[in-house]
């Protein structure tokens, strides 16, 4: 691919990037928990659906942040912005390895 070819696509590419301030790393998840007493649904089995943000880092350690109910469809928005965001730079990435060539 020629330089000015590789040049456009890289700078087209970083124009379809999402807002790098609308994004969060990590997954979502609908949990189940349950009381250990005191809650007739818990006590029948049912339990209570939550939503969580798990959020693994170096080292192993995982953090998890509770969402409330309205904001889940930003939270998955941002999970899915952050998702692009980083296979747009790979990308990018690939690009410019492509301009290092001789």
């Amino acid at each position: 691919m020629k330089q000015k070819n590789i040049l456009d696509s890289r700078d087209r590419l970083a124009q379809r990037l999402p807002d790098p301030t609308q994004i969060a790393r990590g997954t979502l998840l609908r949990r189940t928990i349950r009381h250990a007493r005191g809650c007739s649904k818990c006590r029948a089995g049912g339990g209570h659906a939550v939503w969580v943000l798990t959020v693994t880092y170096p080292g192993g350690r995982t953090r998890q942040f509770s969402i409330r109910r309205e904001q889940r469809a930003q939270v998955q928005q941002w999970v899915r912005n952050y998702q692009r965001l980083k296979e747009g730079l790979e990308a990018i990435s690939e690009l410019n390895h492509e301009l290092l060539r001789p």
